[in-house]
């Protein structure tokens, strides 16, 4: 893998937040349904700067969950002098190491764009983002007049999900549109 390669699609997997400790390691906070898998020790990942696009190429020695971040450390830094500059950068791995979502399971970069419709077929927004407060993720729906739509991610709500359209169909409940 090269960064001349410019055919190479990439999967955001999360963000570096901080430095952790004086010993090299990263604060990750993770954009996945799979923080277990991508940060396994042994995994590659692509740390690219926000500011030149410029791609680093690291390997995981070891990696942890602490509440919403993931404490990662790399290959090759041994205190935080070393990482520091990597604060801000964004965290990626080769598109082609997806994984397979289950059926019903989505990537939240193949749902945040997507149009929601009605079941009559009216458009009521766009996904703008992805809550997971627990249970079952909320869609958030930004509508045409400015206000939000919270949609919870259940079968009795979301009706169908058509990932090469962009659309989502959904059942308008009492109060929904409230």
């Amino acid at each position: 893998m090269t960064n001349s390669n410019n055919e190479l699609e990439f999967l955001s997997v999360g963000k570096v937040a901080n430095t952790h400790g004086v010993r090299g390691e990263l604060k990750i906070f993770p954009f996945t349904d799979f923080p277990e898998v991508r940060f396994a020790k042994g995994k590659e990942l692509l740390l690219i700067s926000p500011e030149n696009g410029k791609a680093l190429k690291v390997k995981i020695v070891s990696a942890r969950e602490q509440k919403t971040v993931y404490i990662v450390k790399l290959e090759g830094y041994e205190n935080i002098n070393e990482v520091e500059k990597y604060k801000g950068w964004e965290v990626k791995v080769p598109k082609e190491e997806a994984v397979e979502a289950e059926d019903n399971a989505y990537y939240f970069h193949e749902i945040i764009g997507c149009a929601v419709l009605s079941e009559e077929g009216e458009e009521l927004g766009t996904v703008t983002d992805i809550l997971t407060p627990g249970a079952n993720d909320v869609w958030v729906v930004k509508r045409k007049g400015g206000k939000e739509l919270l949609i919870p991610f259940i079968e009795s709500v979301v009706k169908e999900v058509n990932i090469a359209e962009k659309t989502v169909r959904i059942e308008v409940m009492e109060g929904l549109l409230d």
